[in-house]
């Protein structure tokens, strides 16, 4: 009996010493959507697809003019100067749909990139925010995924980080 009230004091006496969890959340989505980073990269991507796009198309109405140019010659010409030129158009044809799926595919690696550069900025400030204010956690949540089910308003210092990051 000595022994049970001994650990039952110890427990009570480990439990009374230890700090609570302090823990918040924050609106990651809010944050990405007003972080100068975000608006900085979104909008060199789009002077960055647009540039390619104007690309895209000078190569789409350069092969355009190829062909109607064909259409107008193709029956004054030999079957085999036809068939030539058929074959040159629909190469050049796959090539600009092949350069169509390079772009996006590069537009697409490159805003996933930046999109990951400045989540590790924000990482990295919300890393030493929360030591600065001695939170054990800081939980991430989104009106769209909702990691978060319920939190205090208390606990969301998504303004307070925006005052800072932004």
């Amino acid at each position: 009996m000595k022994k049970l009230i001994v650990i039952t004091l110890g427990i009570l006496l480990f439990t009374a010493c230890q700090k609570p969890l302090k823990i918040a959340y924050v609106d990651i989505e809010e944050i990405m959507k007003e972080y100068k980073g975000t608006k900085d990269i979104e909008a060199e991507m789009k002077v960055k697809s647009e540039s390619l796009k104007k690309e895209l198309d000078s190569l789409v109405i350069n092969w355009q003019d190829k062909a109607r140019a064909y259409q107008n010659k193709a029956q004054r010409m030999s079957s085999q100067k036809r068939a030539e030129q058929e074959q040159s158009l629909m190469q050049e044809q796959q090539q600009i749909n092949q350069r169509q799926q390079e772009v996006q595919m590069q537009v697409q690696n490159e805003g996933q990139e930046k999109l990951k550069q400045i989540t590790d900025e924000i990482k990295t400030f919300m890393d030493g925010y929360a030591k600065e204010n001695g939170y054990n956690f800081v939980l991430g949540t989104s009106k769209e995924n909702g990691n978060v089910m319920y939190g205090e308003a208390a606990a969301d210092i998504t303004k307070i980080i925006f005052i800072e990051v932004v």
